[in-house]
C-alpha cells in the first residue's frame, strides 16, 4: 500500500480510501464488517462515511468494526454532514451552526469515538454565510472533537471564498475536497482540481467507477447486471448514453490489453492523476473489494494516458454526472429555493 499526505497536513493516508455508502443498505452488517477488516488488513487506513448513509447505520457499522479491530487510533476516519436524517425537522439539514454541531455530536456517538479525523461538508449551501459555517467547524476543532475539516462537491469559487474567510477571521481552513471524478466525467479538471492544487487541498474523488458503470458489467445490449445502473439508468435517473457505451467498449478493450479488469484500469488512472490523494472505493461485496485492491499492481504509463485522452478528452463529460451531483441551493437561472 502506498501512503500520501492528506493535503497540506502531515497526516499520511492510504492511496485508496474505503467508502461505506453501501453498508447498512445493500450490504448487511456482517458483510460490511468483513469488508472493513479485509481493507484494514490490506493497509487501507482511510475510511469515509457520512451521517446520511443508511440513515446513520453506516456510521454505526464503521464504529463497531473499528472497535472490534482495535485499529481506531491508527485509522483516519472521515464523515460528513449536510443532508437530513429527519425530514420533518426544518433545522435538521444544511450548514448552519445549529445543525453542524448537533450532527457532529450525533456522528461521534454513532461512530463510538471521541474524535473525527476529517469532518466534511457533504454539499455547499449558499443561503448560509460561510463564516457561520466555518466558526462552527472551528469550535469543533478547538474542542478536540474534529481534527481537520473538508468539503464535498464545492465549486472552485466557494472553495476560494471559504479559504479567504478562514484567513480573514483566523479560523481553521479546509484541507480537502471530495468531488466526483471519473473517466466518463472529467468536469472537475476544469476548475476544482486546479484550485485544489493551487491551495494545497487533498482531493478525494468519489464514484471513480461512476457507480459501477466503468466496471464493464453493463453493456450496450445488456444492462441486466445487479447494481446502480441496472436497466440503463442510475439513482439520479440519468441514462447511460450511447457515447458512454462507446467509451466503455474502448475501456474494456484497453483493460484486456493491460491484463487487468476495467475497474482496476479506471481506479489506476484516477489515482495517478496530478493532485489526486485517494480515490474512494465503495465495494458492495468482499469480491469487489479484492478486485479494487488489485489496482495496486496496475501502472499507468504515457501510452495509457494518450489512449484514454483520445477516447475521453481532458475536461470532457461523456456522461453528465458532476453537475447533477452538486445539489447546490443556488441555480443561476432560478435564484434561491
Amino acid at each position: 500500500m502506498q501512503y500520501r499526505n492528506l493535503g497540506r497536513t502531515g497526516v499520511k493516508v492510504s492511496a485508496l480510501c474505503l467508502g461505506t455508502m453501501m453498508f447498512g443498505r445493500r450490504t448487511n452488517e456482517q458483510d460490511s464488517i468483513a469488508i472493513i477488516e479485509h481493507a484494514l488488513g490490506a493497509g487501507i487506513n482511510f475510511i469515509d462515511t457520512a451521517n446520511a448513509y443508511s440513515a446513520g447505520d453506516s456510521e454505526r457499522i464503521v464504529g463497531k468494526a473499528l472497535a472490534k479491530s482495535g485499529k481506531r487510533s491508527i485509522t483516519v476516519l472521515a464523515t460528513k454532514a449536510f443532508f437530513p436524517l429527519d425530514q420533518n425537522d426544518p433545522n435538521g439539514r444544511g450548514l448552519s451552526r445549529r445543525h453542524l454541531i448537533n450532527a457532529c455530536h450525533a456522528s461521534l456517538e454513532r461512530l463510538g469515538t471521541d474524535w473525527i479525523d476529517l469532518y466534511q461538508l457533504h454539499r455547499a449551501q449558499s443561503e448560509i454565510p460561510i463564516d457561520e459555517t466555518l466558526r462552527a467547524l472551528d469550535d469543533l476543532v478547538r474542542a478536540g472533537k474534529v481534527r481537520y475539516i473538508g468539503t464535498s462537491m464545492f465549486p472552485a469559487w466557494k472553495i476560494v471564498e471559504a479559504l479567504w474567510a478562514s484567513k480573514e477571521f483566523g479560523l481553521n481552513r479546509f484541507i480537502s475536497e471530495q468531488c466526483t471524478y471519473h473517466l466518463l466525467d472529467r468536469t472537475a479538471e476544469r476548475e476544482v482540481l486546479p484550485a485544489a492544487q493551487t491551495f494545497g487541498l487533498a482531493v478525494i474523488p468519489w464514484a471513480p467507477l461512476c457507480g459501477g458503470l466503468l466496471s464493464g458489467k453493463y453493456r450496450r445490449d445488456d444492462q441486466s447486471a445487479e447494481g446502480r445502473w441496472h436497466g440503463g439508468k442510475d439513482n439520479f435517473n440519468r441514462p447511460a448514453t450511447p457515447a458512454a457505451y462507446d467509451f466503455i467498449e474502448a475501456h474494456i478493450a484497453h483493460a484486456q490489453d493491460k491484463g487487468c479488469t476495467p475497474s482496476q484500469l479506471a481506479l489506476a488512472w484516477n489515482a495517478s492523476r496530478p493532485g489526486i490523494t485517494a480515490p474512494i472505493i465503495g465495494p458492495r461485496t468482499l469480491e469487489q473489494l479484492v478486485d479494487n485492491l488489485g489496482v495496486l499492481d496496475v501502472a499507468i504509463d504515457a501510452a495509457d494516458v494518450a489512449r484514454i485522452d483520445e477516447a475521453a478528452p481532458p475536461m470532457s463529460a461523456t456522461l453528465r454526472y458532476y453537475d447533477a451531483a452538486m445539489a447546490l441551493d443556488f441555480k443561476p437561472n432560478l435564484g434561491r429555493w
